[in-house]
């Protein structure tokens, strides 16, 4: 736990990106008109959940107006609608619901991150800065000793995982599930409302990640 402290406090004083840094700033400031009177987070996100989790969820980045206004990755927008919702369905959160930091929502044995800490404009990095925020996700499989399964929301989530791994030859499609080293791998289409408002993503398929998932934790550690 105390290097997770740590590590969450060299990420929330991250300013490596200086073109995401300015655009933080220009959130925080203008914010939108339905939060104009909500004070925003406006700095890089840690994850968060269960330091002993078998299951690590990589999404992209935060959302302008939910991570980075809530100071939560996941909460306060659609999309962390639709994982809380999923997470608590298969036991993996105590509550349906993810609006904002200090809401008693928690994670059971599961861990939430992201490819890149810190929003940024279009919900479109750059390489480098996807680069530059690889250490941080690097600590946390490192700290986070006990994850088996690996959920990737998105493609941009998946190629920072397989990068990471050393993972090779393998594509991104929703639904594809491997196994690299002591992980299990399975990547997912993002909760995003352009995903679930088109029918790209529907209800059913979202379930069945977590139900995969959910099936590969359950599963007993074969006898030596």
């Amino acid at each position: 736990m105390t290097k997770l402290k740590r590590l969450n406090a060299k990420i929330t004083r991250c300013k490596r990106c200086p073109r995401l840094v300015s655009y933080l700033y220009k959130i925080k400031n203008e914010k939108v008109k339905r939060f104009k009177h909500e004070k925003y987070w406006g700095k890089p996100l840690t994850g968060f959940g269960d330091v002993n989790a078998g299951l690590l969820i990589i999404g992209l980045a935060p959302a302008a107006h939910g991570g980075n206004r809530t100071g939560r990755m996941f909460t306060g927008d659609s999309s962390g609608d639709w994982l809380a919702e999923v997470l608590h369905d298969f036991g993996f959160a105590n509550k349906p619901s993810s609006k904002s930091i200090d809401d008693g929502f928690g994670l059971i044995n599961a861990y939430i991150t992201a490819s890149v800490r810190c929003a940024p404009p279009q919900n479109k990095p750059l390489r480098e800065e996807l680069d530059n925020c690889s250490i941080y996700l690097k600590e946390e499989l490192e700290i986070l000793t006990n994850v088996k399964v690996i959920i990737c929301l998105g493609r941009i989530a998946f190629d920072s995982c397989c990068k990471l791994l050393d993972i090779r030859g393998i594509k991104f499609s929703h639904g594809r599930t491997f196994t690299h080293g002591k992980w299990v791998i399975i990547s997912s289409y993002h909760p995003s409302r352009q995903n679930t408002q088109t029918g790209r993503l529907t209800w059913k398929q979202w379930q069945k990640i977590f139900s995969k998932a959910e099936q590969i934790l359950d599963e007993p550690i074969p006898a030596k």
